[in-house]
């Protein structure tokens, strides 16, 4: 059974404003309107929550989308998207299978903003019944569901079908010239590097009388199943710089992680730490947490430190290479990444739509890091090494079991 919700009860705006870097969201972004594109593309939403609304307006104001149909398990959230968007109530679809019901109103293109559980099969519809997908973060929170989306991509692009992983990060032009510098060889040989995703409690939402499947719903991001536990459903976008970096991906896993301090709601885990180990000898510390930090430093922040120099990035920060004149790089601040790595991924959806691309490049390298948040979580859990082997031979399904929920 496939259920499609809302976007959570938190997003990376909160975290920039719980980590106090108050410019952040200030700072400008490009320009939303693309010289009024003439191809309207027909899209479609599921999931209206907070991320949900606020990136169908992003779709809508780039100007080469018509909003067109909406969907979300919860009435009071479709009914608000389709209001924003003047979207006529036969266009306005809730219920378990709402995005199988927007899919008869034959969409174009489709949007996934719902909690990643539910990706899978979401995706595999979309792409059945001939839409674009534009998904959001993380894919997947096993790996038959990553093997899932691996299939549908491949598919889409036997039918000519784009298909964009919108992480914000391979977006932005100065982590994307940083990165590149690196692979170019200017950190010299790689010695180690760290990686983490600190940042204080999230909010719930408070649904008092709510049954307690729907409230489960509406606090996904608490739920490890639902989720993926924060490894994966947050964490994933300070890991998926260190894959970038590093292009292949871990030999293996160690570590731990626990409930420590929020034990009052769900059941994720509230941090992790472990070591991601590479070829060469080259070890990765990780660490993340989702609790007060009193006064700690916070940030999803990756760093490489090698022979010739040192590789710092920093989400919303400053991202640079430290190193000898003919290796320093003075990036830049990312103050904009939030917004304007959306805006980028909108208008580059657009322009492989209408130019008929479907080479589709997010979707290798996002399965990658989604698998490596998997490896991660299971090393945590168990408590053993586990190697990236293991972890492309990995067949555990979650579940989510959500009976008695209305179809």
């Amino acid at each position: 059974m496939n259920v499609s919700v809302s976007s959570g009860a938190w997003s990376r705006r909160d975290f920039v404003a719980a980590t106090g870097a108050a410019g952040l969201m200030a700072a400008a972004v490009p320009s939303l309107a693309q010289d009024a594109p003439q191809r309207k593309i027909k899209l479609g939403v599921v999931g209206c929550g907070g991320r949900g609304r606020w990136i169908a307006n992003l779709f809508k104001k780039h100007g080469g989308y018509d909003v067109f149909a909406v969907a979300d398990y919860f009435e009071d959230r479709a009914t608000g998207a389709a209001k924003d968007h003047s979207i006529p109530a036969e266009r306005c679809f809730t219920g378990l299978d709402c995005h199988k019901k927007l899919l008869t109103a034959k969409p174009e293109a489709v949007a996934i903003i719902t909690p990643p559980y539910f990706h899978p099969q979401e995706v595999a519809d979309c792409v059945d019944a001939g839409a674009h997908v534009y998904l959001a973060k993380p894919l997947a929170v096993d790996v038959p569901g990553c093997r899932s989306i691996e299939a549908s991509g491949k598919l889409a692009a036997q039918k000519k079908l784009c298909f964009l992983a919108d992480f914000q990060t391979r977006a932005q032009p100065i982590y994307q010239e940083a990165v590149k510098r690196v692979h170019d060889g200017a950190l010299g040989d790689i010695a180690f590097g760290e990686a983490y995703y600190h940042t204080g409690r999230i909010g719930a939402h408070n649904l008092p009388g709510a049954e307690a499947q729907e409230a489960r719903l509406r606090n996904w991001v608490f739920d490890k199943v639902l989720s993926g536990d924060i490894i994966t459903e947050q964490n994933i976008h300070s890991l998926d710089v260190m894959s970038w970096i590093f292009k292949t991906p871990p030999l293996h896993a160690s570590g731990t992680g626990g409930r420590k301090s929020r034990t009052d709601i769900g059941d994720c885990w509230d941090h992790f730490a472990l070591v991601f180990q590479y070829p060469n000898n080259v070890g990765v510390t990780f660490s993340s947490r989702q609790f007060e930090g009193f006064g700690a430093a916070e940030g999803i922040v990756c760093r490489v430190f090698g022979s010739k120099g040192v590789l710092e990035t920093d989400y919303g920060g400053n991202v640079m290479i430290r190193g000898g004149e003919d290796n320093f790089f003075r990036g830049g601040k990312t103050s904009d990444i939030y917004e304007a790595g959306a805006v980028n991924n909108i208008a580059t959806f657009h322009d492989s739509i209408v130019k008929g691309d479907v080479s589709n490049p997010t979707l290798a390298p996002s399965i990658q890091s989604n698998l490596i948040t998997i490896m991660g979580r299971k090393a945590a859990y168990t408590g053993k090494l586990v190697t990236w082997e293991e972890t492309l031979k990995d067949t555990e399904r979650l579940d989510a079991k959500l009976d008695g929920l209305k179809l």
